[in-house]
């Protein structure tokens, strides 16, 4: 955002994706994961707006997987352009639509081809709806905005989220909820959406808000019923000003995973909290060191990204324990996993230098006890969004005839209580 003296025009700016300053976890993994600068910079920022200050953007480190020298860059494919490698290993296959985005656009990926689904340049954090029929994502426009600094009303140029749908086939998109906060008076202000993802019933939207006023409360998560237009705010608990983010709907729709903002002295301490939706009550999952939760087609593990002093990588915990039972990379430089809903590989992003691609990898091993296979390229040197974590969608028609029951127990349902949770491994 801009500013300029009232009275003046405002400065153009040309948008950009979304930056969350309650969510700033997601994103750069290393620069931001282990960094409680970013945090306090936020707090500063959610302070001011109820002040009477202005908020102001926060701007990551080097880049995904910075951590001191990042070593060469690769050159990105062009916006218009994401190469998908044709080498994937024989007897691989990647069942359904991937969705990613790059550039300010978002693409979907199908049998090793992809299309570009949007063209606005300023769209990010996709995901399919239940059906597959459809994609969320957020959208920014520029609008102009007037808010007090110090009692003196200033003129600021704002990049506005609204949260957007559109076909899967193709076509125009629709806005969903829009961020613009316009109150009686000449106060003219925006909204922080974040990450939205429709539960299955098709109506219950969770994302990471300010909604409905900017200057009185975080981000955090809340719930938006579509259909009689109504935000909800489950009141989870919050170490304020950090709020929530990463909603992720296990696939029942029972119960809603998240991640809870914590620190630890000079450290982010994120962890992965679950909401029960008949409940309404909210219990922690993970210990310190969790955040992208993404579940199993069954609903008993959540792959995540583990943060360390080496950077991010992927992994898997228990869903019910919180335990960590497979570590699917160890390169400092893995993030945001999307479990296939096949529930045999994982998807994630991957920073080689300043670019961001999409990998794969086959689960191996015994149910629960899962090893790595060999890391695939989805795509090669594509320079896609770090902030915007991928989603997967596979029809009936790819989904395995029958699965064996797995021996291992199911997880107990999230109660209200908030005991002890386990440390990373």
């Amino acid at each position: 955002m801009t500013r300029s003296p009232l009275g003046n025009p405002p400065t153009p700016v040309t948008p950009r994706s979304p930056r969350s300053r309650s969510s700033m976890l997601a994103g750069a993994p290393l620069a931001v994961f282990v960094s409680i600068i970013g945090l306090m910079v936020i707090a500063i920022g959610t302070f001011a707006i109820g002040s009477g200050d202005l908020p102001f953007s926060v701007v990551g480190g080097k880049g995904p997987g910075a951590s001191g020298d990042t070593g060469p860059a690769k050159t990105a494919t062009p916006s218009g352009v994401v190469v998908v490698p044709s080498d994937v290993p024989p007897g691989v296959q990647v069942p359904g639509t991937l969705v990613y985005a790059k550039d300010g656009n978002i693409w979907l990926q199908t049998n090793g081809q992809a299309t570009q689904l949007t063209t606005a340049g300023t769209d990010s954090m996709p995901s399919f709806t239940a059906d597959g029929k459809n994609v969320l994502f957020i959208r920014t426009r520029s609008l102009p905005g007037v808010w007090p600094v110090l009692g003196v009303p200033n003129r600021y140029v704002m990049n506005v989220p609204s949260v957007m749908e559109v076909p899967t086939a193709g076509g125009s998109a629709t806005r969903i909820l829009d961020g613009y906060y316009n109150p009686p008076g000449y106060k003219k202000w925006m909204n922080w959406i974040r990450e939205p993802v429709l539960a299955p019933n098709g109506r219950t939207l969770a994302i990471a808000t300010d909604l409905p006023d900017p200057s009185k409360g975080d981000v955090v998560l809340k719930l938006y019923d579509i259909a009689k237009r109504k935000l909800t705010d489950p009141k989870v608990p919050e170490v304020p000003p950090l709020g929530q983010q990463d909603p992720a709907w296990r696939p029942d729709g029972a119960v809603l995973a998240y991640v809870y903002n914590n620190r630890n002295g000079a450290v982010g301490a994120p962890q992965v909290y679950s909401y029960t939706v008949a409940t309404k009550q909210a219990r922690p999952i993970s210990g310190p060191g969790y955040l992208h939760p993404s579940w199993s087609p069954d609903g008993k593990y959540i792959a995540v990204t583990k943060t360390s002093a080496y950077g991010t990588d992927v992994a898997i915990i228990n869903a019910s324990t919180g335990a960590e039972v497979s570590l699917l990379t160890n390169d400092g430089a893995s993030w945001g996993p999307a479990w296939s809903p096949v529930g045999d590989q994982i998807a994630y992003l991957h920073a080689s230098g300043q670019v961001v691609d999409l990998k794969l990898v086959v689960l191996k091993g015994p149910y629960g006890d899962w090893q790595p296979g060999d890391s695939i390229d989805l795509t090669q040197s594509a320079g896609l969004d770090s902030i915007s974590r991928p989603d997967w969608f596979v029809p009936a028609s790819q989904m395995p005839a029958a699965t064996p029951a797995p021996s291992t127990s199911a997880p107990s349902a999230p109660s209200g209580s908030a005991s002890a949770a386990p440390s990373p491994s």
